[in-house]
């Protein structure tokens, strides 16, 4: 894999699309590009979409020492501060806000919460402040008294954190009382949160995590992590998350690595089953299986995930053949756009939008940024 193939990528493709969608009248960035690459300055405006620009410009100045993204992640801070934290309650913060930066969907989600803790401790690395990282304090806080009961992490609150049904997390005909990816990703930021600000409650919390995933969200007998769940952890439906399992065998590793623990040992077996199982001849990866169906789609989420994982569990040679497939089908070559959402199983686009709520540069720019930095450490070594 050519580390400057992908630096080039992302100085020239990733980073200048993202930095186009300032909205510097309303502040923030605009919530929506269609497929025909028109962009509407009326969307709405994810938090989760918000929080993800500045994770991504946040990392894109720590890896490239690019000043100017320092300051487009200074402009998502100052968004998610102003605009999605809940001032009437105090306490949270919302799904998302209308194009001006008024309140829109008010529910809380635990998810939601996360990825703002995700963002909040890059940006505090990438520019030392101090007040991100008290907001990202709070909202930890926010989530261990409010989001969880004694097993784990619920999903979905009004306004005042009275628990409602899981939409925005719910997929496949279910309505999940837990889900493996809110757990993943609440263990995601809260490893950003300890890389930065070694607190000792913090490692204590991943730790407790951990056990959760090897108790109740692995499943041995299937070598997957199991997806939706009722209260009780008893999974929902039978359903194989390519992408996530590829993701999250990573993002454990990391959250191990950071904690200066071992490794869990089930990471490794869901790189291999991916790998076993889930790679087209063409070098992709399919999106999931379903009751023994396979989803054949290509997501361009899957694809940068698969790369990063397959690099870590030491399948350099599938990681650079899904690169290759990136560069050849994934990147939509029309100028002013970037990836391509989905594809059919023979490459062909799926007319969906380039950019939405969960349509960001936290996955493919993250790739981008993950393979840098996995190469520049290599060669140090």
């Amino acid at each position: 894999m050519n580390i400057n193939e992908i630096k080039q990528h992302l100085t020239h493709c990733i980073i200048p699309f993202w930095k186009a969608l300032r909205d510097d009248e309303h502040g923030g960035f605009y919530g929506q590009m269609d497929f025909g690459l028109n962009v509407s300055k009326t969307a709405d405006k994810s938090c989760i979409l918000n929080s993800r620009i500045l994770w991504f410009f946040s990392n894109c100045y720590l890896t490239l020492g690019d000043e100017s993204c320092l300051e487009y992640a200074a402009y998502a801070y100052k968004f998610l501060k102003l605009e999605f934290t809940d001032r009437y309650y105090d306490d949270g913060i919302h799904w998302s806000a209308d194009h001006t930066g008024s309140p829109k969907d008010t529910t809380k989600y635990t998810y939601n919460h996360a990825f703002a803790v995700y963002s909040l401790a890059s940006y505090y690395n990438a520019g030392g402040d101090s007040e991100a990282l008290d907001l990202a304090y709070e909202l930890v806080n926010v989530i261990e008294t409010k989001c969880r009961d004694e097993a784990g992490y619920l999903e979905a609150f009004d306004r005042e954190f009275k628990p409602i049904e899981n939409e925005q997390l719910s997929e496949n005909g279910v309505v999940a009382d837990r889900t493996m990816n809110t757990l993943l990703h609440v263990f995601e930021a809260y490893t950003e949160l300890y890389r930065v600000d070694k607190n000792p409650e913090t490692a204590q919390k991943l730790k407790w995590i951990l056990g959760v995933f090897e108790e109740k969200i692995y499943n041995p007998e299937k070598r997957r992590l199991d997806v939706f769940f009722n209260l009780d952890y008893k999974p929902l439906i039978d359903l194989t998350s390519y992408g996530h399992d590829i993701e999250a065998s990573w993002l454990i590793d990391r959250g191990t690595d950071v904690l200066n623990i071992p490794r869990v040992t089930f990471t490794k077996v869901l790189a291999e089953q991916v790998h076993a199982i889930a790679l087209d001849s063409d070098g992709s990866v399919f999106n999931e299986c379903e009751a023994g169906k396979v989803d054949t789609k290509k997501v361009w989420w899957v694809q940068a995930e698969a790369v990063l994982g397959f690099l870590n569990a030491g399948y350099t040679e599938a990681a650079g053949k899904i690169w290759e497939y990136i560069k050849a089908r994934m990147i939509d070559k029309r100028s002013g756009s970037e990836w391509f959402n989905e594809l059919q199983k023979d490459g062909t686009p799926i007319p969906m939008d380039i950019v939405n709520g969960w349509k960001c540069p936290y996955h493919n720019g993250r790739m981008c940024l993950e393979v840098i930095n996995f190469y520049e450490r290599k060669n140090r070594i």
